[in-house]
């Protein structure tokens, strides 16, 4: 092998591995080895409970709009999203987050929330 020259399979693989690394994630990783690993599983929880609230206020808005629910569904649902979102901000103050810690990055395709 000459001085500085890469093997085949190696050179095949850095392609690989450079776009790896282009589109990595840091999806701020759960750390089983961190002081309160139970704080990350927390963390995990909440960002997606957030998304999920997110995304179900977005349908019921939708369908508020499409004409598809009742007063008495629509009153139902707004209190339900009320104390979802209280809930959220009481478990995120217990825990010592705020709205940036729960939205996680997910690289080129930008922030999750």
């Amino acid at each position: 092998m000459e001085n500085g020259a890469v093997p085949q399979a190696t050179r095949n693989l850095l392609p690989m591995e450079q776009r790896l690394e282009e589109i990595e994630i840091d999806l701020n990783r759960f750390e089983a080895d961190a002081a309160d690993p139970g704080r990350d599983l927390v963390k995990l929880v909440l960002t997606l409970v957030e998304l999920i609230r997110r995304l179900m206020e977005r349908q019921a808005v939708r369908r508020m709009e499409g004409d598809t629910l009742t007063d008495a569904e629509i009153e139902r649902m707004g209190t339900a999203f009320q104390k979802m979102e209280i809930t959220v901000e009481e478990l995120k103050d217990r825990f010592g987050f705020c709205d940036n810690d729960l939205n996680i990055d997910l690289g080129p395709l930008g922030k999750l929330l």
